[in-house]
């Protein structure tokens, strides 16, 4: 999957296209709060690139304000990474450079993935915006064709909500989110409530919190040599089976 395909997909109007390059030095000056954060922009990011502006009079949908954020517009920006780069921090940063919430294409080879993360006012700094979550990523590669598919055609501009800019980014989240929860399904649907989103998104976090304890647990009980704590460490790993089991139906 390219970043090309994957920007094909969003469907984007002619009128939101920018397609102007951004200067690595926006990103160190808005986004690294340390000198090895600079550093990693530096040596990892080959070239950042506003892609498109997403506003009112560009796509047709408000905007939405209340006392916690402010979305004027979304801002889709393509990230091409050195082979050496590690991506999970250098995304992290772009989000927190770009004052707008972001869709983030980012490649790195021929591997390409995509990035959302929400945007409030900071408590402490008046004026200036924070990441409100995680940043939430999908990368489509090593699923079924099917679902893949049903993902790219599901990310498409005009099948996102439209009542506002922050609706329209929600419903973003929701289909990067039903991509991650058909990895462990198979079957790629969106939520068709608030409630349902929200039980899948800590559905999710549990999966993989418990994922990556089972991992762990597997792997001592691996070089374990004492039988009795081998017993221990197996009734652990079905324990954490069953509730792993429970999450997944939840999806």
């Amino acid at each position: 999957m390219t970043a090309a395909e994957l920007l094909d997909a969003l469907d984007l109007p002619a009128a939101a296209r920018v397609d102007r390059r951004i200067p690595k030095t926006l990103l160190t000056e808005h986004g690294a709060p340390t000198a090895a954060d600079k550093r990693r922009i530096n040596e990892g990011i080959e070239q950042a690139q506003w892609v498109a502006a997403l506003k009112p009079t560009t796509v047709g949908v408000a905007e939405y304000r209340d006392e916690i954020r402010e979305y004027l517009e979304i801002a889709v920006l393509q990230l091409k990474l050195r082979p050496v780069a590690k991506p999970g921090r250098l995304v992290e940063l772009l989000h927190r450079a770009v004052p707008y919430p972001v869709m983030a294409v980012t490649e790195q080879g021929e591997r390409a993935h995509l990035s959302l993360a929400h945007k409030r006012w900071s408590q402490g700094e008046a004026g200036k915006t924070v990441l409100d979550g995680e940043v939430l990523t999908a990368d489509p590669a090593g699923v079924e064709a099917p679902t893949r598919a049903a993902f790219l055609s599901a990310l498409a501009l005009d099948r996102q909500p439209r009542e506002n800019l922050y609706a329209l980014y929600q419903g973003w989240m929701d289909t990067l989110l039903a991509l991650q929860a058909a990895r462990r399904t198979a079957t790629f649907n969106l939520p068709d409530s608030a409630d349902r989103r929200i039980a899948r998104g800590e559905a999710l976090a549990d999966c993989e919190r418990l994922e990556a304890e089972i991992a762990r647990l597997r792997a001592g009980a691996a070089k374990e040599k004492q039988m009795p704590r081998q017993v221990e460490l197996n009734l652990e790993l079905k324990r954490l089976e069953a509730e792993r089991a429970a999450a997944l139906a939840k999806l």
